[in-house]
């Protein structure tokens, strides 16, 4: 029977019965722990074989896990626990010891018989990840055994994997898209290299050397793939495209590294309480959509005022339907807030167009309102993407006492730029009243490991360093 290498890192290979056999052991030492099916363990490790072993370990036992981020401080940490109240904790995080006993993926442990593995319900909990968290406390979204197979077999689909696609894992595990893209190539039978932290040259040169098909880039990586200087000189013939993830395309950032390399783009649009929503073609569809429907998925926009269906063409909020739908919030009453008549409502602003692709404008709590009209953060930032010294933007509103609010745009630029070109750029493309009326310039842009930016965090800096 075949037993091909279905994980790599570093400078280790683990074969299929390799890594079963590890995930049987450590299932074992949590049994002798006391983790007993519908328990909740938590899981903060860094991106290593052992987070998959923990993962799928605690899943044979029919448990479910709460998904805790590396990069959060002690207070993050301690806010999460006490919202989902694990009853047990695995990782390699010493804040997470800190707070609770903790198995360390560090430790040796004797062997043990491996326990029968637990066939647990569809609907009972299986995971626990994070809400992005760019308004107050995150929330714990919680996913059932049923609806993350669902979301499983959506991106599968999607993706159209096989047991021949092989892909690494660069953004953390703990966020929805690192721990989809592990368990769908897993479950592909495919090959996975996992890596313990981003490095551009790291990642450029694996897919060289691994023959990766499949690369994922959220926008930071986007970024950092288009302006390196010696992109050319690495061999990414093997991909088969790179798929855009987390934010609404860059179509310059985008258009560069396909000029570059040669390499085309697909797009894909999901969110942790539904984290397959749609997927464009990998053929290679219009990059300023995010796809067509995923598979099992049902979408409708409406109204922002009152909350009617809109048709083809008109924009309002996007809304879905999916059996890998979440199975509510913790804390639960904030649910209802998002779930209303079965439908999932994103946040996110856009429309559907006559071909069934939709194309999202923003986020509805991120529209900037300046003498009664709408200014889309995205729009603004596209258009200073296209300035040829800005290596990353980010637009967001300040209130004003005539306008009601004003465009400010923080910038950070390759070398120094007049903020009056920056604003005539964007005076040149869209309405007057979309024209910043403010430029600050930032050493970065701060943003979540998915690449959402943190306009929060943007705002509350704002007027510390600034040029008007």
């Amino acid at each position: 029977m075949p037993d091909p290498v279905v994980l790599a890192f570093e400078g280790r290979d683990y074969r299929r019965s390799e890594l079963d056999a590890e995930i049987a052991s450590f299932a074992a030492v949590l049994a002798q722990r006391g983790v007993r099916p519908g328990q909740r363990v938590a899981l903060m490790s860094s991106n290593r074989p052992e987070f998959v072993v923990a993962l799928y370990a605690v899943w044979r036992l029919g448990a479910s896990v709460v998904l805790i981020s590396t990069a959060w401080k002690r207070a993050e940490v301690a806010h999460a626990l006490a919202l989902t109240e694990p009853a047990h904790a695995i990782g390699d995080q010493a804040t997470l010891a800190e707070l609770m006993p903790m198995v360390s993926l560090d430790e040796e442990r004797a062997a043990a018989p491996a326990p029968a593995a637990v066939t647990p319900d569809a609907d009972a909990e299986s995971v626990l990840v994070f809400s992005s968290g760019t308004t107050g406390l995150p929330k714990a979204v919680r996913h059932t055994y049923g609806s993350f197979a669902a979301a499983i077999s959506a991106w599968r689909t999607a993706l159209q994997l096989t047991a021949s696609d092989r892909m690494q894992i660069v953004t953390p595990p703990s966020h929805i898209l690192g721990l989809l893209n592990i368990a769908t190539v897993l479950e592909s039978g495919g090959w996975l290299r996992l890596h313990r932290r981003f490095d551009i040259d790291t990642m450029l040169r694996h897919i060289e050397t691994d023959r990766i098909t499949v690369e994922m880039a959220v926008a930071p990586i986007a970024l950092a793939i288009a302006s390196h200087p010696a992109l050319e000189a690495f061999d990414l013939s093997s991909l088969r495209y790179i798929m855009w993830c987390a934010t609404p395309v860059t179509v310059s950032v985008a258009e560069t590294v396909t000029r570059r390399t040669g390499v085309g783009w697909t797009t894909a649009y999901g969110a942790s309480e539904l984290p397959v929503l749609t997927c464009n073609e990998l053929s290679g569809g219009p990059l300023d959509t995010v796809g067509r429907a995923a598979d099992g998925v049902r979408l409708r926009v409406v109204s922002l005022e009152a909350g009617e269906p809109l048709p083809t063409g008109e924009p309002g909020e996007i809304q879905a339907q999916s059996n890998s739908m979440m199975a509510g919030y913790l804390p639960a009453e904030d649910t209802a807030t998002v779930v209303v008549d079965g439908w999932y409502r994103t946040g996110d602003v856009g429309f559907l167009d006559d071909d069934g692709h939709l194309r999202i404008t923003d986020r509805a709590k991120e529209m900037i309102k300046v003498r009664g009209f709408q200014v889309a953060p995205a729009e603004v930032e596209a258009v200073l993407h296209g300035h040829p010294d800005v290596s990353d933007c980010a637009v967001f509103g300040v209130p004003h006492e005539a306008d009601g609010e004003a465009v400010v745009a923080a910038v950070a630029v390759h070398r120094e730029v007049p903020a009056a070109e920056l604003v005539a750029l964007v005076g040149e493309s869209l309405a007057s009243y979309k024209r910043p009326a403010e430029i600050v310039f930032v050493p970065e842009i701060p943003r979540l490991p998915s690449g959402k930016v943190l306009r929060r965090v943007l705002k509350e800096r704002h007027g510390c360093t600034s040029d008007h």
